[in-house]
């Protein structure tokens, strides 16, 4: 993870009573004391970022972990991160997780995680809430300025579908509306999720990915079958083997099967280590393209599981 955007990733979840957040895992690419003081502490409502995302029931990002109300300043210092996106997961009115995502700062950061935003009684469009975008500065400018319809852009795309959504190739592709800006600092491919907890607003975040620094090496987009014992391939990016394996078309992730099997089991978002020691099919694809861990999140519309994404590292 020292070469991807994201350098950190948590997973929080409710206490049994539901009045605090605990951790529950993380991937932490080497950054151990981060992790063991995370380990540690716990949130309230409204406390710290995992806490304001809870209450808020959108994501936030917080550009400056030193002087804001985040609590582990200090072991974030001394880990060199330096931004952090927390994504509430709601099925219905249970919140099922927050998922917390640490970006570093360094000459060589560039790329966008940004959050879209539209209130119905106010515009017809979608504008940008924030984003952190490294050193972008050029793109986070025409960002701030862009707006987007639905069935327009990245943003507009998820917006209109209600599902997530990968886009490759986006300094040359038509859907991209910011294109041009994208191919003058790197960035090549896309993300986009849902974000619709909180009634009557409409959000949406994405994820830039830059070739030197990408948000993680590779997305895949995975949805329920009817029955709902199984999840099947919708769409995918990868920077390390372009096209995907036909293991991804044709054998679907039976119900417990690796990090985004148990999404399917448990509904809560999953983390998988040691993917070149697992047998499963997702796992020697990504074996073979030399990715060792997956973070896979659950989306849910109408308090029902509608995908499962997985960002491997």
């Amino acid at each position: 993870m020292r070469n991807t955007f994201i350098r950190v990733v948590e997973i929080w979840t409710p206490s049994k009573d539901g009045s605090l957040l605990e951790f529950q895992d993380g991937l932490y690419g080497g950054l151990e004391s981060f992790r063991l003081v995370s380990e540690k502490t716990f949130f309230g409502f409204e406390e710290g970022l995992p806490g304001r995302a809870w209450a808020a029931r959108r994501p936030v990002i917080l550009k400056d972990l030193q002087n804001s109300y985040f609590v582990r300043r200090e072991a974030a210092a001394k880990a060199g991160l330096t931004c952090g996106v927390a994504i509430p997961i709601f099925a219905g009115d249970l919140l099922v997780s927050v998922v917390v995502l640490f970006c570093g700062d360094d000459e060589r950061h560039v790329g966008a995680i940004e959050l879209w935003h539209n209130d119905p009684d106010t515009s017809l469009e979608m504008s940008l809430v924030d984003g952190y975008f490294g050193h972008a500065e050029g793109f986070e400018w025409i960002s701030k300025h862009t707006s987007f319809r639905p069935g327009f852009g990245l943003p507009g795309l998820v917006w209109q579908g209600g599902e997530p959504v990968v886009m490759g190739d986006l300094g040359y592709s038509k859907r991209f509306l910011r294109a041009k800006e994208a191919l003058e600092v790197g960035i090549n491919k896309g993300l986009g999720l849902p974000s619709p907890y909180l009634p009557g607003q409409h959000y949406v975040m994405t994820f830039l990915s830059a070739l030197n620094t990408p948000i993680a090496h590779r997305f895949e987009i995975w949805a329920p079958d009817e029955a709902r014992e199984c999840l099947v391939f919708k769409d995918g990016d990868c920077d390390r083997t372009p096209g995907f394996d036909e293991s991804h078309y044709s054998a679907p992730i039976e119900k417990g099967q690796g990090a985004l099997g148990r999404v399917l089991l448990t509904c809560r978002p999953q983390i998988g280590r040691r993917l070149s020691e697992a047998t499963d099919p997702t796992a020697l694809s990504a074996k073979n393209a030399k990715l060792d861990a997956v973070v896979a999140l659950p989306i849910f519309q109408a308090g029902r599981l509608s995908a499962v994404v997985g960002m491997y590292f």
